[in-house]
């Protein structure tokens, strides 16, 4: 529930943040009147992204056992490396993101309505069709037979909209840079496990071997059932009997992946910056 519960804080943030500077800008620059169109924008990406999650879930239940394990696995490979892609990119854009949305905002009010439905919906859409993906990735991996994984999604993108609401009132103020790399490397950690699931998939699929090859076998010392079995599974996506891709899958992203994360970068320009927008 844990891991789930930061894909939902982690990504629903990132869409808080990006919808609470465009507000911001349009308010203190005195253009109220474009804020229906960026709300449009919004509220269509959302629809989207739920639309997206529900196809995901509901379009894999008509398939044979085959077809969806060999469908999960490869949209939980798929979703892994769009997350990765974020957790970087965000490292790398944490400092500058309020002039970038700034920028392309001042574009589009020169532009005209449409042109600022499309920013909004662009902005919000990429966050929220990558949330849906890696959640349904995510939860498929971490399913345990109970609806724990979806409530802790649920309950990330609350807390990510209490927060969003608490940054543009000016009542929070924390360090955005390292905010996104501790909870970027958090978010590799989880996503290592769904990748390690996703090449499981692929094997119950048949599409690779060794799915009898069982790298270790510790069920009798953690029970899958046991409280403690099902918080490793509902946190790491841990199994107690991986096979040895699964174990070799999960080593060779994890490790290089999460140093290459957590290596000091190069900024000409270290103040950190904080969230008030």
């Amino acid at each position: 529930m844990f891991s789930n519960y930061l894909i939902g804080l982690r990504e629903g943030l990132e869409a808080s943040l990006v919808v609470c500077i465009l507000i911001a800008y349009l308010v203190k620059t005195d253009r109220r009147d474009a804020l229906k169109p960026i709300w449009a924008g919004i509220a269509v990406a959302i629809a989207l992204a739920f639309g997206f999650g529900c196809a995901l879930e509901f379009g894999s239940q008509e398939l044979t056992f085959q077809a969806q394990e060999a469908l999960g696995g490869s949209l939980s490979i798929l979703a892994v490396g769009l997350v990765t892609w974020m957790v970087f990119w965000m490292r790398r854009t944490a400092r500058h993101l309020k002039s970038e949305l700034h920028g392309r905002l001042d574009a589009a009010l020169a532009m005209g309505t449409g042109a600022l439905v499309a920013t909004a919906f662009l902005a919000v859409g990429r966050e929220g069709l990558e949330t849906a993906l890696f959640v349904w990735a995510s939860v498929h991996a971490a399913s345990d037979g109970t609806p724990r994984p979806l409530l802790g999604v649920a309950l990330g993108l609350l807390t990510a909209v209490l927060l969003g609401w608490l940054f543009y009132r000016g009542a929070l103020r924390i360090n955005l840079a390292k905010f996104f790399t501790w909870t970027g490397g958090m978010l590799v950690v989880v996503a290592a496990g769904v990748l390690a699931y996703g090449f499981h998939d692929l094997q119950e699929a048949d599409f690779l071997p060794g799915l009898t090859n069982k790298a270790f076998d510790i069920s009798g010392t953690i029970p899958p059932d046991s409280w403690y079995g099902t918080l490793l599974k509902g946190v790491f996506n841990f199994q107690p009997d991986p096979t040895t891709l699964q174990v070799a899958v999960w080593l060779l992203y994890l490790i290089p992946t999460l140093a290459l994360f957590l290596a000091p970068t190069r900024t000409t320009t270290p103040t950190p910056v904080h969230d008030k927008v």
